[in-house]
């Protein structure tokens, strides 16, 4: 045998040892070898889960999902020919108030049909990012916390953090209101409501009262949410048409 061979049999094979590392970054990261292939779908899939990350980085035992990245994603989804349509995932506690409500804005401004499930739970910030699609559902044991703006850290006690506050809170409520059914007065009344929650003043809603509220569209989960983003889908294409005869 050759000298040549020898070193070919000795050299590891590349394209294998690629795929090994591939395979251990998805385990990494997804805790699974096989990812399903979703193809060359026309519907991306957004999901927000555990806090909304701001401006502060959380500790690393933290699950986040940060603003940074989801701001670029939300640009490429709107100038990507390809996809029609967008759906929200979430499953989050809150976390930072402007993040969530540049989030929010973001999906809110999109040309493109969007849809939201609140799986889980959408508390707190989740609440606008919940509502800031064009068509929201709620999972029917999921729950949603409306409380007020909370401040972490060091605060001054002087009026004007509290002007602040009320400034911020306003932010949320018209943003909430603007985009969902919900009347400004009844979700004040959530908002600042006594006795629903042990530690703090705020109410917790569970799938169906969320609706009833006003607050969510429907009860519903990924088949309901596909089949409203489709019939979106269907109606822009159809308004698509017109607009060239």
């Amino acid at each position: 045998m050759s000298e040549h061979e020898n070193n070919e049999q000795n050299e590891p094979k590349k394209d294998d040892s690629k795929e090994q590392s591939s395979i251990v970054d998805k385990i990494q990261q997804l805790g699974q070898s096989n990812v399903p292939n979703a193809g060359d779908s026309n519907i991306h899939v957004l999901p927000i889960i555990g806090q909304v990350e701001g401006h502060v980085q959380l500790p690393a035992q933290n699950k986040t999902t940060k603003y940074e990245h989801l701001i670029p994603q939300l640009i490429a989804i709107e100038q990507n020919p390809k996809i029609e349509g967008l759906v929200v995932l979430l499953n989050t506690v809150g976390g930072d108030v402007e993040a969530g409500l540049a989030i929010s804005e973001m999906i809110a401004s999109i040309s493109k049909p969007s849809v939201s499930i609140v799986l889980g739970g959408g508390h707190s910030i989740g609440v606008p990012i919940a509502v800031a699609a064009d068509y929201s559902f709620i999972a029917e044991t999921a729950t949603m916390t409306i409380h007020p703006i909370r401040l972490n850290g060091l605060v001054i006690g002087v009026p004007q953090t509290f002007e602040y506050m009320d400034k911020m809170q306003d932010r949320v409520v018209n943003f909430v209101t603007r985009h969902s059914n919900v009347p400004e007065d009844k979700f004040k009344e959530l908002m600042f409501e006594k006795g629903n929650l042990s530690r703090d003043i705020g109410t917790n809603v569970v799938g169906q009262k969320a609706v009833d509220v006003g607050l969510i569209d429907a009860v519903g989960g990924v088949k309901e949410a596909m089949s409203k983003l489709n019939e979106f889908i269907d109606q822009n294409k159809g308004n698509e048409e017109k607009v060239v005869q």
